[in-house]
């Protein structure tokens, strides 16, 4: 059986949004996370997300191209959750528009490679409530946000004290 992914960027106060606005985690930061994140999308064949996620992604990835990543996200076959989507424009995309938990099941079912999901909001929390997700990788940023968001950080530069070796913890199945 297929298993789902979660990877998630989040500050350490718990934001999640708009991860493209904050500050950057210099080139030692990027060139690693290229390598973890090329090594996620490589091992699966499936990208699930959420309507708010999907249009970020679906806003930029489609313009990116002659690398590992971009190459690889364009290519995959994309599930979006949403109630209202029609017709996504970004290729390889199809609509998960009734019965989330029954998709998602019967996508685990099929034969492939892993899934992975990007984003944690309600689609996130509904897989986890039915015991869906199998993994969740959080990138966690050394920044807190607090209340003025992302163009204002109460302060950056806790990259000491973060460990820069990723570490998987298997979630335990529901009671």
């Amino acid at each position: 059986m297929r298993r789902i992914i979660n990877s998630t960027y989040i500050t350490l106060d718990g934001a999640v949004q708009d991860p493209h606005l904050w500050p950057s985690l210099g080139k030692e930061g990027s060139d690693k996370h290229f390598e973890i994140q090329n090594e996620l999308l490589q091992s699966c064949d499936a990208v699930l997300m959420g309507r708010r996620t999907y249009d970020g992604f679906a806003a930029v990835w489609p313009t990116r191209s002659g690398d590992s990543l971009s190459d690889r996200i364009s290519s995959m076959q994309k599930y979006v959750v949403s109630s209202t989507l029609r017709s996504p424009a970004w290729n390889n995309t199809m609509v998960i528009g009734r019965d989330l938990v029954a998709e998602v099941t019967a996508l685990k079912r099929q034969s492939g490679k892993d899934i992975v999901q990007y984003g944690l909001g309600p689609v996130s929390f509904t897989l986890i409530d039915n015991g869906l997700i199998d993994e969740v990788r959080l990138w966690v940023h050394p920044i807190i946000l607090g209340r003025d968001g992302p163009k204002v950080p109460h302060f950056a530069g806790l990259h000491d004290f973060i460990s820069s070796v990723p570490r998987r913890y298997q979630m335990a199945s529901p009671s």
